[in-house]
């Protein structure tokens, strides 16, 4: 019965860390305002969206004309893996401006995917 405690007790603390791990994380980009001076399309897609595609982690969108406002929902919504993207870590400015971007790129020969 003892150790039934200590390997409850290491369970909880656990899943308190990462409890403490997620709010923390999720507190601090809900309390961040968005920028004052939004971020360029390019900018936003190398910071949030660049780390997965066109990484073998999603698939490759740029040269692919997607239309804006699709890419719109994706980044608002998100599906399957994809996250969804909140005002509070791309803002209104910053979603048109990804969108505008990811719709009139060109192919980039370093990018790959599934």
């Amino acid at each position: 019965m003892r150790r039934r405690g200590t390997i409850g007790g290491g369970l909880l603390l656990a899943a308190t860390a990462g409890y403490a791990l997620t709010l923390t994380s999720s507190s601090s980009a809900a309390t961040t305002p968005p920028s004052a001076t939004p971020r360029s399309g390019a900018v936003v897609y190398q910071q949030s969206c660049g780390y997965c595609h066109g990484r073998n982690v999603g698939p490759v969108i740029r040269g692919r004309a997607l239309p804006q406002d699709y890419i719109r929902q994706m980044i608002r919504q998100g599906q399957n893996a994809m996250p969804a993207f909140r005002p509070s870590e791309i803002s209104e400015a910053e979603l048109t401006a990804v969108a505008t971007f990811v719709a009139n790129s060109k192919t980039d020969s370093k990018e790959h995917g599934q």
